[in-house]
């Protein structure tokens, strides 16, 4: 496999590591340690998945004008920005505040893999989305059990805090990018 391929798919497989946790795991983390009032249990959930929305409209244009690789930089940041704070201020305000952030750093990081993966040099483009696709769906697939393990283990604070390391090594790899290119 192609080493540019192969970064691309890591980066991949964090982000979705972090949407499976969100999608898998915000509504307990609600319910069991942020604690909110009745009916906001959700609150971070749909935190998560409307700035994962609006991220997905606004991707184009931060990548056309910033580029590639310091979006993905600003993306693992946010992902382990909003999980730290969700976890270091475990209120219903601040951990919504939190999710949020983590849905605008998930939202663009997949798609912009994707079309990444299709302008490789060294492997045909279907080849290159593939083995991306692969490798990230192993996050997605991977990360909520973990979690779960972990949680179960130590607490649901500390797997959340493991998952923002996860996320922030998206902000680590993404300029072995411009090596590998």
């Amino acid at each position: 496999m192609d080493a540019y391929v192969l970064v691309i798919g890591l980066i991949a497989f964090g982000s979705m590591v972090s949407e499976g946790t969100m999608f898998d795991w915000s509504g307990v983390y609600f319910e069991s340690v942020v604690k909110p009032g009745p009916g906001l249990v959700q609150m971070g959930y749909v935190a998560f998945m409307s700035t994962m929305a609006l991220g997905r409209f606004t991707a184009d244009r931060l990548v056309m004008r910033f580029g590639p690789v310091r979006v993905l930089r600003a993306s693992g940041i946010l992902i382990a920005s909003g999980l730290l704070v969700s976890v270091l201020f475990p209120m219903l305000w601040s951990a919504t505040l939190g999710f949020l952030l983590v849905g605008f750093g998930t939202s663009s990081i997949v798609p912009l893999c994707y079309s990444m993966a299709g302008k490789s040099r060294k492997m045909i483009p279907s080849m290159a989305l593939a083995s991306v696709s692969t490798i990230g769906f192993l996050g997605f697939l991977m990360g909520p059990p973990v979690i779960g393990h972990i949680a179960h283990a130590s607490s649901l604070r500390w797997s959340f805090s493991l998952i923002a390391l996860v996320g922030l090594g998206t902000a680590f790899i993404a300029p072995f990018l411009k090596k590998y290119r």
